[in-house]
């Protein structure tokens, strides 16, 4: 590194995050600009699979994590009807075995108070409350409302789904897209379900197991030191036109699975209040990048995705961990335009398959009964996993290539290439 960069972040979430500490850990300066007056994150449960796990323990963070995490043993596929097991596969001990690093289940604001603390650590520099209303890309700066204008050497957009970065290097609105689902996103105490016989086993044993029926599908996981039982329902959405969050009605919810698993009715029937979330994502990007060299878009701002592979956060991780990668082999500022482009080549094909694979994977959850259902069953129950297996966890190709994933050695071998004129 010949001199440090200075770098300004759009965005204080986890993508924004793993941005700024890969940047950090590089030697540059970082300027994160969030517009929520206080940092904190909302929601519930969400999973590390291998390939995040991998970048936090190069970083160091990983014992953190796993301090609050619970480590699931299996994935398991259930049929909505009785529960009946269709398929398992293992991650422990298989994803250190396989992988080097476990799989885990966090929840979102401890994940996220640990990446921020990190961030500091490491010298990051917060502006909160910082609305932004225009980019010049050129410059490079960001327009903050009621704030001084702010200069970097590069702008980085980490904004998420509602992203303004993403509509100004479009230069135009580009509101989240409508997928169809909605989720009830709920928490029961683990100490409840096991005061039930026919929840205890899901209390007492980690584990990620789904529920899949016609248009709709259940995840439920332990979280926090087994204290706590993450619960998301997915359904055809109802929410009213222009509203993305509401108070849900229990016995609505209640009825919506009536027909189901009376195991995941029993435990449907300890929650006491819940609420909907319009789930939405965007539409592929032609660039996340503007022709300046000097901007560029990560996570949500430009991949948002439906959460049925839960890499949503992984990939934004990824993002951050290949930009602190790049920047650590920099040497002058007249590189950012080339790294910028060899952060997109590798990113931006990975994670169009990761979206695209998540929408595939709500087909393959959401069966009608009929003829496909049945097969789809049956390979399950009946077949070794196999490439494009209904298991996407246990398909051995998919698998190796989702969490397999090494953004630093990805990065060694594109820069390597760029040396080399390629």
């Amino acid at each position: 590194m010949a001199q440090s960069l200075q770098v300004a972040i759009v965005g204080a979430g986890l993508g924004g995050l793993a941005a700024a500490i890969g940047i950090l850990r590089a030697g540059h300066r970082v300027l994160i600009l969030e517009q929520a007056s206080a940092l904190g994150e909302i929601g519930a449960g969400i999973q590390i699979p291998p390939n995040s796990s991998r970048i936090l323990k190069r970083w160091g963070l990983l014992d953190k994590i796993e301090a609050v995490s619970v480590r699931p043993v299996d994935f398991i596929l259930r049929s909505y009807r009785d529960g009946r097991i269709l398929s398992k596969q293992n991650t422990v001990p298989f994803a250190e075995e396989r992988y080097g690093v476990p799989y885990l289940h966090i929840h979102r604001a401890d994940y996220h108070r640990i990446l921020v603390k990190e961030a500091e650590r490491l010298g990051v520099k917060m502006q909160l409350g910082s609305t932004v209303t225009k980019i010049d890309f050129e410059k490079p700066s960001v327009h903050v409302k009621d704030k001084p204008e702010i200069h970097a050497d590069l702008i980085l957009g980490a904004d998420g789904l509602k992203s303004v970065c993403r509509e100004a290097l479009l230069g135009q609105p580009d509101p989240p897209h409508l997928t169809g689902d909605l989720a009830y996103r709920i928490i029961v105490k683990a100490e409840d379900m096991k005061k039930h016989p026919d929840l205890r086993e899901l209390a007492e044993k980690p584990a990620i197991n789904y529920w899949m029926g016609p248009n709709s599908h259940a995840v439920c996981y332990l979280l926090q030191g087994g204290g706590l039982y993450n619960i998301v329902l997915i359904c055809p959405d109802n929410l009213p036109e222009m509203v993305n969050t509401a108070k849900a009605d229990v016995r609505e919810m209640r009825n919506f699975f009536g027909q189901w698993d009376p195991k995941l009715k029993a435990l449907l029937s300890l929650v006491q209040e819940t609420s909907k979330w319009r789930l939405q994502n965007s539409e592929e990007m032609p660039t996340w990048s503007h022709p300046s060299g000097k901007f560029a878009l990560l996570g949500d701002a430009c991949h948002a995705t439906l959460p049925y592979l839960a890499q949503g956060a992984a990939q934004a991780v990824e993002d951050g961990a290949v930009l602190g990668s790049l920047f650590e082999r920099l040497t002058s500022p007249n590189q950012i335009p080339d790294l910028l482009t060899i952060y997109e080549s590798l990113r931006k094909p990975r994670t169009t398959r990761v979206v695209k694979g998540s929408t595939a994977l709500r087909d393959i959850f959401h069966m009608a009964d009929g003829p496909r259902q049945i097969e789809r069953d049956r390979q399950l129950l009946e077949e070794e996993p196999f490439e494009g297996f209904p298991n996407r966890w246990a398909d051995p190709v998919f698998q190796r290539w989702l969490f397999g994933y090494d953004a630093e050695k990805e990065v060694e071998g594109a820069w390597g290439r760029c040396l080399n004129g390629n």
